[in-house]
């Protein structure tokens, strides 16, 4: 399987087709409307503060994907005609075997099944791709990352300290 050109259809909770994709260079635009229209709670689950901009340099690092190392998938759906990107997923390879997973889904479309749905795809191109391990950081109050973690079907072991959650999943 390449990751590069992944692409797979499923159907929401509410009947809705949405497409898992690969993440393309330029779904910059639709990324960036996500994000617009996540609240700052959404945005401080995913990146652990308030977060109004982000750097040249940050926006490089999310959209410029080797899909070896780290591996992106949006959530796209069609919302008036428009296709729209309601979320994504990624990992990053830390080490050999094991890597970091985080997704996020804006306001709009949460507790559709999005992020079970991102998950379950992040989790079939890494086990084809010798990922053993998943690993993330949650904090506490995140308790829809939290429960598509414990859903997934995935060995799950966590530690709490200082204000978060580490989560480790074999796959």
């Amino acid at each position: 399987m390449n990751a590069a050109d992944y692409s797979a259809v499923e159907t929401l909770r509410d009947g809705r087709p949405v497409e898992i994709r690969a993440q393309r260079a330029g779904d910059r635009d639709a990324i960036a409307a996500a994000l617009r229209r996540s609240s700052p709670e959404t945005i401080h689950r995913r990146f652990f503060g308030a977060r109004t901009s982000f750097t040249e340099k940050e926006i490089a690092f999310y959209l410029d994907i080797d899909f070896v190392q780290h591996v992106a998938l949006v959530a796209e759906l069609e919302e008036a005609g428009q296709k729209v990107v309601a979320g994504g997923g990624r990992y990053i390879v830390s080490e050999p075997g094991r890597a970091e997973v985080a997704f996020t889904v804006d306001d709009p479309h949460q507790g559709r099944g999005i992020g079970a749905r991102l998950m379950r795809h992040l989790v079939a191109i890494a086990q084809t791709s010798g990922i053993k391990e998943f690993f993330a950081e949650v904090l506490p109050e995140n308790a829809a990352m939290l429960k598509v973690f414990e859903r997934s079907g995935l060995t799950m072991t966590t530690r709490r300290d200082a204000g978060v959650v580490h989560v480790t999943l074999g796959l």
